[in-house]
């Protein structure tokens, strides 16, 4: 237990005081967990590079290409498409909702700063126009966002989550959606119930004028962007092949289809994480071909590949770090111990949620906070005595927590907002923290119902 906490604490130190990039970081860690728990030098690096190259191999390409589906989906304009019909669907009582729920959608393959560059100009419209001030819509963009980047695939925590604690992707996707929808909703008429009672100052929580920085989908006119259902077939398309998969796994073992005994092989091939998103991408390529030519769409992959670039270190130094505590047997040791006790399930949850919260809040990023908290109690998911499931989301929900001044969201709902930095508390980090505070109660719950 000393030397996992002083594991942390390096990590932590090196990401704060010396400034070292997370996943460099990540990796001197591990080194010092398998020196001093006595695995030796040689075998502590094949571990590391046994826990990189299995995490890459995992969720590598699935990540990358889903960041890619979401910088064509920006650049083409289908993003726009998606955000504008919404909104404009929507009732104007619930156009608040409507715009969190946005947020919501676009994020699952967009990265949250995109999707908020995309949607704050629909926010200050939607605020004018049913006379509410601005915190209201940027308050239901940040919790609708945050929410699906944080929990819903493929966006690279929800991915690693499935492969670090051997979850099935369909059940974690229809787990994300299903809570995160919940959550937004729930998290969205709190926080306007909170503004109701007189939370905003406007002389004290903005300072300037907001600021709208323009796209090159804001150049495009709506004969130029894709229509309503051919925008959302980038990410619909993914999601439904992984669910097919799912569905069949269920069916299969279920007995429920007489002569069925196995997953028909072409289902397996199509339901696969890597095959349905290079789909999605394809679909991506084929439908911004409408308004981008083919050196357009290759400069927006490239663009994509070289956002993914530190997302991917990152989630591959934590499994690094992963299969050195695996090795060490230290996760093992950790969560036997806590087994212990009368309410290991809950006591197991709440840990996951407290190293979660802890790395948040130190450094920043919620992809390291989860990561992190993942692979330190992974040993949980395979003792039946609490469900994976609740696992992953206590991680997922604490590398949410308090997003504040080191965390660059922060800085980007801030400014272009036009808020002043406690305008950015009362937003960003307020909307996240009860977001995290939601799922963790679902967790709860759902520990409790379903323990194992």
């Amino acid at each position: 237990m000393f030397h996992l906490l002083m594991t942390i604490a390096i990590v932590l130190l090196l990401i704060l005081y010396f400034k070292i990039n997370p996943a460099i970081s990540l990796i001197i860690g591990s080194i010092y967990m398998g020196v001093v728990m006595g695995l030796g030098l040689p075998e502590t690096v094949v571990a590391i590079g046994e826990g990189f190259g299995g995490m890459m191999g995992s969720i590598g390409l699935a990540i990358g290409f889903g960041i890619i589906i979401g910088q064509l989906m920006s650049d083409s304009g289908a993003a726009h498409t998606i955000a504008h019909t919404m909104i404009k669907c929507a009732p104007k009582n619930l156009s608040l909702y409507a715009l969190g729920l946005t947020g919501f959608v676009l994020s699952i393959p967009v990265f949250f700063d995109v999707t908020f560059v995309i949607l704050v100009p629909l926010g200050v419209a939607i605020a004018k126009e049913i006379n509410k001030p601005l915190p209201y819509a940027i308050g239901a963009l940040v919790i609708g966002a945050a929410t699906s980047h944080t929990i819903v695939p493929p966006t690279p925590n929800p991915l690693a989550a499935a492969s670090i604690l051997g979850l099935d992707l369909g059940v974690i996707t229809v787990a994300g959606i299903l809570i995160g929808v919940a959550t937004s909703i729930i998290v969205m008429k709190i926080y306007f119930l909170i503004l109701d009672k007189g939370l905003w100052n406007k002389e004290k929580d903005e300072e300037g004028e907001i600021q709208i920085e323009k796209t090159r989908a804001d150049e495009l006119s709506p004969e130029q962007r894709p229509n309503f259902i051919l925008s959302l077939l980038p990410i619909a398309a993914p999601i439904l092949l992984i669910l097919l998969g799912t569905g069949f796994d269920f069916l299969v073992k279920g007995e429920f289809i007489d002569g069925l005994t196995e997953v028909p092989g072409y289902i397996t091939f199509v339901s696969n994480r890597v095959v349905a998103l290079l789909i999605g991408v394809l679909l991506a390529y084929i439908i911004a071909s409408k308004s981008m030519n083919k050196e357009e769409k290759d400069d927006a992959s490239s663009v994509g590949l070289q956002t993914a670039g530190i997302v991917l270190l990152v989630t591959g130094a934590g499994g690094s770090l992963g299969k050195v505590i695996e090795k060490t047997e230290v996760g093992s040791m950790l969560v036997e111990n806590i087994s212990q006790n009368a309410s290991s399930p809950i006591t197991l949850v709440l840990l996951t949620y407290f190293i979660a919260f802890i790395f948040r809040v130190a450094q920043g990023s919620g992809t390291v906070a989860g990561i992190t908290a993942m692979t330190i109690m992974a040993s949980a998911a395979t003792t039946g005595i609490v469900n994976p499931l609740w696992i992953a989301m206590a991680a997922l929900s604490g590398g949410i927590s308090i997003g504040h001044v080191n965390d660059s969201g922060f800085w980007i709902t801030t400014k272009l907002a036009g808020f002043s930095v406690r305008g950015g508390f009362k937003t960003y980090t307020l909307g996240e923290l009860l977001v995290s505070l939601v799922i963790l109660a679902i967790t709860l719950i759902g520990t409790i119902i379903t323990p194992n």
